[in-house]
Formats: C-alpha cells, sequence, structure tokens
C-alpha cells in the first residue's frame, strides 16, 4: 500500500512530462511534413546536375 504513495504521483509527473514533451515537439514543427521526404526519395530528377550543355565543338 506503501508503495502507492509513491507510484500515483510518478506515474502522474511521468505524464504530465510526456504531455509537455509532446507539446512542444507539435508547437516547434516536428510533424509538419511526414511524406514529403520519403516521396522526394523516390521523384526521379533528371535534370539536376545536368545545368552545363555538352561541348559539341570537334577536336582539332
Amino acid at each position: 500500500m506503501e508503495s502507492l504513495y509513491l507510484l500515483i504521483p510518478m506515474s502522474i509527473a511521468l505524464v504530465f512530462f510526456f504531455g509537455v514533451l509532446f507539446w512542444w515537439s507539435t508547437r516547434n514543427g516536428q510533424f509538419d511534413d511526414l511524406e514529403g521526404p520519403a516521396h522526394r526519395i523516390l521523384m526521379d530528377d533528371d535534370s539536376a546536375g545536368h545545368d552545363t550543355q555538352p561541348d559539341d565543338k570537334p577536336e582539332a
């Protein structure tokens, strides 16, 4: 019975701590875009890195 006097306040404090941690993470944008980075990996961007035109000059 005496252990309940310790465990109940500790569990309430732990729930409060996780609630504050979750509130902080949502306010700072940790859960803004969960699908964007996963789709960005799969996008095939062929034009990236090919900004320069090939040199069509004949060699002398």
